[in-house]
């Protein structure tokens, strides 16, 4: 019986797929975090809100650097380490503003900073809004109806509650899945 079995999981993937499905336990992880600690970090910008994401994703084996070039500069960056070949991922993060300041976002992962050899990105997006759920619905509809970024066909669900899946034909000639992943940080009281 494994003691760790998502860690164990991350270290020993050997494709793309299995190390996606692996890392998704520790992101879900992080945007709980967030989550539950909303009133604590209820006065942090986009920065200061990715370094705390970036701080719950720490874990032995695995590289997380905020604000590292590509391009750019990368919200957040992921690598395994001492693995072959190598299993990387950049996020893009923004607070909430609506479908068109989303996929902006989108379209900086993978116009400006992906290279095409990172696995599946993600694009994080702190929702302080009411009514996460249907923020969500509105980001994909507009995503399905407008395939930016040379989207593949409409968006599909994540395994993550308040997120969904895209594909987008690359520069590098292939195609590169997206994980458009949500954080309800909406505060009770608040305006919006």
């Amino acid at each position: 019986m494994k003691k760790s079995p998502d860690f164990v999981d991350l270290i020993c993937a050997s494709t793309d797929d299995q190390f996606d499905k692996a890392f998704d336990a520790f992101v879900e992880g992080a945007v709980e975090h967030l989550e539950v600690n909303k009133k604590n970090f209820a006065t942090l910008n986009e920065v200061g809100l990715s370094g705390v994401f970036t701080a719950s994703l720490k874990i032995p084996g695995v590289s997380v650097c905020q604000e590292a070039h590509s391009n750019g500069h990368v919200d957040i960056t992921v690598h395994l380490n001492y693995c072959t070949p190598v299993r990387k991922k950049l996020f893009e993060a923004k607070i909430y503003g609506g479908p068109s300041y989303h996929i902006s976002g989108l379209e900086q992962l993978l116009s400006r900073y992906t290279t095409g050899r990172e696995g599946r990105g993600v694009v994080l997006s702190y929702v302080k809004n009411k009514n996460i759920a249907q923020l969500v619905k509105s980001v994909r509809a507009k995503m399905d109806e407008d395939l930016p970024c040379s989207q593949q066909g409409h968006t599909s669900d994540h395994t993550l509650k308040w997120s969904f899946l895209s594909h987008h034909a690359h520069s590098c000639g292939e195609e590169l899945a997206v994980a458009h992943v949500s954080c309800n940080l909406f505060l009770e009281g608040s305006d919006k």
